[in-house]
């Protein structure tokens, strides 16, 4: 079973072996949190030559070296032997490793979401249906359309005042607790640096 858990990889070492499109969707899932990431393969798809400034390409086979220092590992080769070889190094030497073809050997995975700022909304079936998380997520995409990045912005801005100028703990629950009943335009005239 999996805990839900989200990471701070701003200072973690990011390797993803392989060149394909599992590999590709893996590698845009860490630019979309500005991370750049380390990929390994002898081919890559086209797609990769757009983005090949954003990350480190290696064109390599697999070899122990490129995840050795490696926090979190993705195997996404299409050599089933090879993500299992992967998988185990990386279970042994303690690494965060998501092993694309085996849930069984990966102690993590990448759920479907909705990043809009900081708002982050992620939705996971374990692994059993991940066309039943896509459809999910862009049901939420609609509701959660790209205003809601300001949105998110303003609350923080909002409790921020709200902590910094109300001592008393009731009154500051109470207020921030109001803050969700104003509308998104009030919020932006009363908080709105």
């Amino acid at each position: 079973m999996y805990y839900p858990i989200n990471l701070k990889i701003d200072d973690m070492k990011i390797v993803i072996i392989g060149g394909g499109k599992v590999a590709y969707r893996k590698c845009m899932n860490f630019l979309a949190f500005n991370k750049k990431v380390k990929v390994i393969s002898q081919e890559f798809i086209e797609e990769f030559e757009e983005i090949k400034n954003k990350i480190e390409m290696i064109k390599d086979s697999y070899d122990e070296k490129y995840i050795k220092d490696d926090f979190v590992v993705v195997a996404a080769t299409n050599n089933k032997e090879v993500n299992h070889q992967i998988g185990t190094y990386c279970r042994q030497y303690g690494k965060l490793v998501n092993v694309v073809d085996d849930k069984e050997l990966s102690n993590f995975t990448v759920p479907s979401f909705v990043k809009r700022g900081d708002l982050l909304l992620s939705v996971s079936t374990g692994g059993k249906s991940p066309s039943l998380s896509s459809k999910i997520r862009k049901d939420l995409e609609e509701v959660y359309d790209e205003s809601y990045e300001e949105y998110v912005e303003l609350l923080g801005q909002a409790r921020e005042m709200i902590i910094k100028n109300t001592d008393d703990i009731k009154e500051r629950r109470k207020k921030l607790k109001e803050l969700l009943d104003l509308s998104f335009d009030k919020l932006r005239e009363i908080y709105s640096k």
